[in-house]
């Protein structure tokens, strides 16, 4: 395993991890003489695709098409019922 004291790496950091990501050969970083990190390549990384990697991955466990509950339980559909209710009851009267 190579060594590195800390000052080098500071100043090498992206060469050095591209050397260990290269070689899969770990480095030993250290202050005074002592270790104080060790820097170990990724075993078995598989990079999944952005687009596309959640295909396969989900599941549908029931109606995505049909209305999730009863129209009289959505305020917006009692507003437009009642407004249409004032409505036709206005034209009603004009008539």
């Amino acid at each position: 395993m190579k060594e590195i004291a800390i000052s080098k790496f500071k100043a090498t950091c992206l060469a050095v991890l591209e050397r260990v990501r290269k070689t899969g050969e770990p480095v030993l970083v250290t202050r005074f003489g002592q270790p104080i990190a060790e820097i170990n390549p990724v075993r078995g990384f598989r990079r999944i695709p952005r687009l596309g990697g959640g295909i396969g991955t989900a599941e549908i466990l029931g109606d995505i098409v049909g209305p999730i509950g009863d129209e009289s339980d959505w305020e917006a559909a009692q507003e437009r019922d009642s407004a249409e209710t004032e409505k036709s009851s206005k034209t009603d009267k004009s008539e």
